[in-house]
Parts: C-alpha cells; sequence; structure tokens
C-alpha cells in the first residue's frame, strides 16, 4: 500500500559542517595541537619528498632494469651522536659528517694490507665519479689507538679520518652474519643515514659494480643534493 505521508516526500537531508575559525582555534589548546602537528608533517614531507623520490628512481623505477650490487640498509640508520677525534687529536662529532655523500671505511690504525686495499679503492671510486666527486667524502674510521704509519699519509690528504671507538661503531654499523665491521664499504646519505652496505672484498671485479651504483646514486640525488656542506 503506498503511503501518502508527506514525511517520505521530504529530501533527503544534508547537514553542512562549518570549519572552525581561527578565534575558535586559537580557544581550543586541543585544536591548536592538531594544526601544529599537520603543519609539522607537512614541512617534514616537503624536505623529505626528494630524497624519498630519488630512492623511488633509484631503487624502483631502475630505467636500465638492472639490479644494485650494493645491500639497502632498512631501516637506515643516522648519524650518531658521537665524540671522536681527528689524527692532529681535534675533536669531531661524526654528525657534522651530513650534508654529504659519505663512503665509509671501518679499521685499526694499524691499517693491514686488506685495510689499505680498501683505503686504495675508496679513493679511486670518489675520484671516478668525475664531476661528482665533490659531493662524495671518503671516510676512514679508526677504531683503535694504533698510530697511522707515515706512508699512509700522503694517500690521506683527501679522506676524512677520524677515531671512533669501536662500540660505538658497532651500534651504529653491522657487518653481514659472517662478516667483520672492518670488512665492508658503506654509503652514508647527505640526511646523515646510513643507507648501503656493499659486500666484503673490494677488488677490480667488485669495483665497477660498486661505480656504477655511487653513479646512480648520484644521478637519482642530483635535483637537491649539492657539493660541499652549508
Amino acid at each position: 500500500m503506498h503511503s501518502d505521508s508527506p514525511q517520505e516526500d521530504q529530501p533527503l537531508g544534508l547537514t553542512v559542517y562549518s570549519m572552525p575559525t581561527p578565534s575558535e582555534i586559537a580557544a581550543d589548546p586541543a585544536a591548536r595541537t592538531r594544526v601544529g602537528r599537520w603543519k609539522m608533517a607537512l614541512v617534514f614531507l616537503i624536505c623529505a619528498a626528494p630524497v624519498v623520490a630519488s630512492y623511488f628512481t633509484y631503487y624502483v623505477v631502475r630505467p636500465d632494469g638492472r639490479r644494485n650490487y650494493g645491500e639497502l640498509i632498512d631501516p637506515q640508520r643516522p648519524l650518531p651522536d658521537v665524540m671522536g677525534t681527528s689524527l692532529d687529536g681535534k675533536p669531531v662529532n661524526l654528525r657534522t659528517l651530513k650534508d654529504q655523500w659519505l663512503l665509509v671505511s671501518v679499521a685499526g690504525g694499524a691499517c693491514d694490507a686488506a685495510c689499505t686495499n680498501r683505503l686504495y679503492f675508496q679513493r679511486q671510486l670518489r675520484e671516478g665519479l668525475g664531476k661528482d666527486k665533490d659531493r662524495v667524502d671518503w671516510v676512514w674510521l679508526v677504531d683503535d689507538e694504533a698510530p697511522v704509519a707515515d706512508t699512509l699519509q700522503p694517500a690521506l690528504r683527501s679522506a676524512t679520518v677520524i677515531r671512533v671507538p669501536k662500540a660505538a661503531l658497532a651500534q651504529w654499523l653491522a657487518p653481514q652474519a659472517g662478516a667483520q665491521l672492518e670488512d665492508h664499504l658503506y654509503v652514508v646519505d647527505p640526511m646523515g643515514n646510513w643507507m648501503m652496505r656493499f659486500a666484503p672484498e673490494v677488488d677490480l671485479k667488485t669495483a665497477p659494480k660498486i661505480k656504477k651504483d655511487l653513479e646512480r646514486l648520484m644521478r637519482g640525488s642530483e635535483g637537491w643534493d649539492k657539493a660541499g656542506r652549508p
């Protein structure tokens, strides 16, 4: 039976809610907190967007269809707030290394043959980046108090060498299973995050693969990363 009730002929109603005015927000501490959090999140997203985009291009799009040689670190680990010392005894906070790409190795000051080999390839890999080499610092973190041989000093002129307690490094960097901290080369991005680790044994066979990864990182970040620190 059809009802002639006027209520059934009424259109559906819509309730319109107005946005709070600035004065209402100012009067409501909870509202101010929510707005502040949204603003902080928006600023973070704007700042991080270029980095995220470059990583997306490098790891997901990969237009050349090839796999990267280095191992991506997930989650990334930020540079620790740790004080070290330069070879001339000056204090250095590791966080001051931010704002540059870092190619990092770890070894004791005595620097055996494997250490010397890694330092050689670090320097050559950086030099091989050509115009982009000034966007990369090669860093040797010395994890003991052993003196560095005078014969190594000339080769280290373009390097950043810092003594850092081994225990502090072990809380930041980590080797592959079955390897030692000293076996790898590590990559830290300009935001200060350790984000990649290369397999042990850098040699003439693996160095071109590492170089290709570094070149891709340079291409992927050239829109937001510039040489030198602010």
